[in-house]
């Protein structure tokens, strides 16, 4: 083999996971635009933009093995910033009538909007993250759902900034199918590159054995810190595009029946991969649509006196137990796709050169 196709076939090694996940994806978005009705398209946004939240959440919770349940409130902050900055001063102030001067009179473009979203919720995460990342299994995940308590708290009572319990309306669409599409590849590369740099090592080296690896001189308080400010980063510019998609919200969208969609997508899939991360978002959502369309043909049937509900979270929740009893790597099982002809051609070279090797 020559040098360049050599050099050439390193990178497809070393990248093909990457290559593996982004080429169906981007494909499925093109079909999807050409060939499929709206319902489908909005479908696919839907998990585009899952799937940005679902590899922030991978990033902190699948490297490092702490179960970060505060993740929904990340997304919480960066929906709720980015709209308030991006709305319009007279839309705010007839949705939100007690809300601060100030807040009304601010008005942003979108895309600067949504990426301060994502600032604010990492400022927030740096400022309350070194306490909690000296925690520790049950503790640590204690300690966590407490904060997301806290958080959910702000969010239903500080009705000056969030309008309360109150829907938060009149938010202006923007995450069409390519916007979502582009931040759904650029946080799978982000992902999948953070997982091969040294800081993704080291955190998974603390996940797998904390004391080895302060032992091997890894600041497993330091490690952990960073990733949770940059999941929580991730998070935050990932709800600025869901706000931007769903356009109105409450408080209760980012409590505990979405944070356990986004474990079930992480945890079907394997969270110890961002190959799984990828796998569990497409299985659940489109069990969730399809769970959905049965709700709603069981409820306008004559087979029950009242409306069915409750189906699809029940039904993720057997999945998920199952899913936990019989491969609790997930579907993926904690590995990474990669490509399947430079991995044959690679433990070819490995037989060839240990033969070799032997003959002399």
């Amino acid at each position: 083999m020559s040098t360049g196709m050599r050099k050439v076939s390193d990178v497809l090694k070393h990248r093909s996971t990457l290559v593996l996940l982004s080429v169906p994806i981007l494909l499925g978005a093109v079909g999807v635009h050409f060939f499929a009705s709206s319902l489908v398209v909005s479908l696919y946004t839907y998990f585009c933009v899952n799937l940005i939240l679902v590899l922030a959440l991978q990033m902190f919770m699948g490297n490092s093995g702490i179960l970060n349940l505060t993740h929904v409130g990340w997304v919480g902050i960066g929906a709720y910033v980015s709209s308030i900055l991006s709305v319009p001063p007279a839309v705010k102030s007839m949705g939100v009538p007690n809300m601060y001067p100030a807040l009304v009179e601010l008005s942003l473009p979108i895309v600067p909007a949504i990426f301060i979203g994502g600032v604010v919720a990492a400022a927030i995460a740096a400022i309350i993250a070194w306490p909690l990342m000296r925690l520790s299994n049950a503790v640590g995940v204690i300690t966590l759902f407490a904060t997301l308590i806290v958080m959910h708290v702000v969010m239903t009572q500080w009705d000056n900034v969030t309008n309360g319990p109150r829907t938060f309306f009149g938010v202006p669409f923007f995450t069409t199918l390519w916007i979502a599409l582009a931040g759904a590849l650029v946080t799978l590369a982000a992902a999948h590159y953070f997982r091969e740099s040294s800081l993704g090592l080291r955190l998974r080296a603390s996940r797998d054995d904390r004391f080895a690896a302060y032992a091997m001189g890894v600041n497993v308080v330091q490690t952990r810190y960073f990733t949770f400010v940059l999941s929580a980063f991730v998070a935050g510019i990932g709800g600025g595009l869901w706000a931007h998609y769903i356009t109105s919200f409450s408080p209760k969208a980012f409590y505990i029946v979405e944070i356990f969609m986004l474990l079930t997508m992480l945890v079907i899939g394997g969270a110890g991969s961002v190959s799984g991360a990828v796998a569990g978002t497409a299985i659940v959502t489109v069990l969730r649509e399809v769970l959905r369309q049965v709700e709603n043909t069981l409820s306008l049937s004559d087979m029950f006196n009242r409306d069915v509900y409750g189906l699809t979270e029940l039904s993720m929740a057997v999945l998920m137990v199952i899913i936990l009893i019989w491969r609790p790597g997930g579907v993926v099982g904690g590995r990474e796709v990669a490509w399947p002809l430079l991995r044959a051609r690679r433990r070819a070279s490995e037989v060839a050169s240990a033969d070799v090797a032997s003959d002399e």
